[in-house]
C-alpha cells in the first residue's frame, strides 16, 4: 500500500470512529448550539491555535465572519493572532506564552466564546488564554488530540480526536469546525 493510500485510510478509519460514536456527535452538536446561543445574545467567538492549528483557527473565524455557504450578514468571529503587531509586541514585551491570554484579557467579555485548537492540549499560550477566559466568564471550547492535555481541566467543552497523529487530528478539527460553522449558519439564517 502506498503512503498516500495509507494516509487516506488513516483519516477514513478515524472519521468512521466518529460516525459510530454517538457521544462525539452529540458533543459537536452541543458546541454548535453553544455558539448559536452566544451569537444570538450578541457575543463573539474568538479562536486561537499555533502553526497549522492557527491557520485552521483563522480559517474557521473567516467562515463565520465572512460566510460559509449562505449569503447572510457577518458574524462576530476573529482569530487572536491576526494582528501581527499585537502578537509581536506582546511576545517581545512579555513572552509568546502570553499572546493569547493578553488578547482574551483585552477583548474577551462575559458570554463570549474562546475556541482553542491544539493537537496536544498543552500549548502554553492556549492554556494561559483558557485560564484568563475562565476568570472573565468567557466560555471555553477545546479541540484537541487523544488526551486533551491540560485543556481537559480548563474547558467548558472539549472535543478530543482519538489519535496521536498531528496531521490526522488537524484534519478532523477542520472537519468538525466546518460542521459547526454550517450548523451555526443554517440555524441562524435559514429559520
Amino acid at each position: 500500500m502506498s503512503d498516500t493510500v495509507k494516509q487516506i485510510h488513516e483519516l477514513a478509519e478515524l472519521t468512521q470512529l466518529f460516525i459510530n460514536d454517538s457521544m462525539l456527535v452529540k458533543q459537536v452538536d452541543e458546541v454548535a448550539e453553544v455558539l448559536i446561543s452566544a451569537i444570538k445574545k450578541g457575543n463573539k467567538v474568538i479562536f486561537c491555535g499555533n502553526g497549522g492549528s492557527a491557520a485552521e483557527a483563522q480559517h474557521l473565524a473567516a467562515e463565520l465572519s465572512g460566510k460559509f455557504t449562505i449569503e447572510r450578514k457577518p458574524l462576530p468571529a476573529e482569530a487572536c493572532h491576526t494582528n501581527s503587531s499585537f502578537v509581536t509586541a506582546v511576545a517581545n514585551d512579555y513572552s509568546f506564552s502570553k499572546v493569547y491570554s493578553r488578547y482574551v484579557e483585552a477583548f474577551g467579555n462575559d458570554g463570549d466564546i474562546l475556541i482553542g485548537l491544539t493537537t496536544s492540549g498543552t500549548s502554553k499560550n492556549i492554556v494561559k488564554a483558557f485560564k484568563t477566559a475562565n476568570k472573565k466568564g468567557v466560555i471555553t471550547i477545546a479541540l484537541t488530540g487523544r488526551t486533551g492535555g491540560k485543556l481537559k481541566d480548563l474547558s467548558n467543552y472539549i472535543i478530543k480526536v482519538p489519535s496521536d497523529s498531528v496531521p490526522r487530528i488537524q484534519e478532523v478539527h477542520l472537519l468538525f469546525g466546518h460542521i459547526i460553522c454550517e450548523k451555526v449558519e443554517r440555524i441562524l439564517f435559514e429559520e
